[in-house]
């Protein structure tokens, strides 16, 4: 049996229904006391002040029927003039069928509280048979009375049972509710813009995509998250500026006694076999040196632009192939991405020299995955990597074998992760090992 903590399974529930965005949640806030406090006023309005006017207007026009009914019944030779006074007098139209039986029968409704509260007022004042006809003659609500001698009609006059501000309190209410949910609604659709931008700055300079200062707009505390954006942003740069000079000022100072050996090495009488040794291993030594300052630097200079994928994997594959790599390329039509194409073209080469230097055979393909990224995918059938070392190989100087330095695939997963892609390893079809890359679009 598996135990949940308190609380914790309605806090799940209350999750999946509340809006994920932050203009519905806040929205909510805002419709949520609003429709509360314009339920409290209607249920005043018509539980009490509504209810209590509309007994006392049927108790009023049933009084006066049953008024004319008994003056009916204690004059039966002035009927006539009675009906003709109480029709003048209270706005009522007469009708006399002699001989007639009411027939009752169930009719419809009308919305409120006003056909109940005549019903109930009429059983109690009359003390007879009656029908109500609320859907009669227009503006009328017709009451068929059984007399001893047929059936009375009366068409009582609508506004003697309703109250005229009715229909306009409903209207109010309907209407500050649109007005003020679209104020909110505008509202926070300013204060939520600068959030939106905010937010797609930070991932654009986080995928490498320098779109400069944005900017702050909405409320105090958005306005400063976004100078606090701008001010981050601007201390970046100024930080990889400074690192990439000296970086620069490192690979000079470094490389210029390689130079003065490589030039004493050449100068140096001895055996052809000794010389050739020693300079090949300063040629490893300033290809590792090249290779470090890469991964410290990060290609942190370069600008993202709209690249042609498919071009840059064809140069990568060619050049690959020239070095004797045997490569199947099998690449869809691809979308335009924008990216830092000489960043990509390093990732992507190392993962393909990485899968060179262990395999005769290599599949390079890459198609859309969706219309929000594109997957890239090579294959090889050389030893692999066991699963439980797949993770260990992308940190730095964790080289997967003796011949290699341990930064191919750190600096591929370090650039791959700045475009906002995602890199991993997997077994290949080929029984190898299979690389795995989305870059997003």
């Amino acid at each position: 049996m598996r135990l949940v903590p308190h609380g914790l399974e309605p806090d799940r529930a209350l999750r999946k229904i509340l809006p994920r965005s932050l203009f519905g949640r806040t929205l909510l806030i805002v419709v949520l006391p609003l429709i509360l406090l314009e339920g409290v006023a209607l249920q005043i309005f018509y539980g009490s002040h509504l209810d209590t006017l509309s007994r006392r207007l049927a108790g009023g026009v049933a009084g006066e029927i049953a008024f004319v009914l008994d003056q009916a019944d204690a004059f039966p030779d002035a009927r006539s003039q009675i009906f003709a006074n109480a029709a003048y007098r209270f706005e009522f139209a007469f009708h006399f069928h002699p001989g007639r039986k009411l027939t009752p029968r169930r009719l419809p409704h009308v919305f409120g509280p006003v056909d109940t509260d005549l019903a109930s007022a009429l059983s109690v004042g009359l003390g007879r048979p009656f029908v109500l006809v609320w859907h009669g003659p227009p503006g009328m609500v017709r009451v068929d009375i059984q007399v001893s001698d047929g059936v009375l009609t009366i068409d009582v006059p609508r506004k003697r049972l309703y109250i005229g501000e009715l229909y306009i309190f409903f209207a109010w209410l309907g209407g500050t509710t649109l007005i003020l949910l679209s104020l909110a609604i505008l509202f926070l659709r300013n204060q939520v813009r600068g959030i939106r931008r905010l937010a797609l700055a930070a991932e654009a300079f986080g995928m490498g995509r320098d779109t400069g200062p944005i900017r702050p707009e909405g409320a105090t505390e958005v306005r400063r998250a976004g100078a606090a954006f701008n001010r981050m942003q601007d201390r970046v740069r100024r930080f990889l500026a400074q690192r990439t000079a000296m970086l620069a000022g490192v690979s000079h100072d470094l490389r210029t006694p390689l130079t003065r050996l490589r030039l004493a090495i050449a100068m140096l009488p001895g055996e052809t076999s000794d010389i050739d040794g020693m300079t090949s291993d300063i040629d490893e030594m300033e290809r590792l040196i090249g290779l470090y300052l890469a991964f410290a630097r990060g290609e942190g200079t370069e600008q993202a632009q709209v690249t042609d994928l498919a071009v840059l994997i064809e140069e990568i594959t060619a050049r690959a192939a020239r070095g004797g790599a045997v490569i199947a390329l099998n690449i869809a039509p691809l979308p335009s991405i924008t990216l830092r194409p000489e960043a990509m073209r390093r990732a992507l080469a190392n993962l393909l020299d990485n899968a060179a230097r262990h395999a005769r055979r290599i599949e390079f393909a890459a198609l859309p995955e969706g219309e929000r990224s594109v997957r890239v995918l090579i294959d090889d059938d050389g030893p692999g990597i066991p699963v439980e070392r797949r993770e260990e190989v992308f940190r730095p100087f964790e080289s997967g074998s003796a011949a290699g330095t341990g930064l191919g695939l750190a600096i591929a997963r370090d650039i791959i992760a700045a475009h906002g892609g995602d890199i991993r390893l997997d077994d290949s079809p080929l029984g190898g090992l299979r690389v795995v890359v989305v870059l997003p679009v």
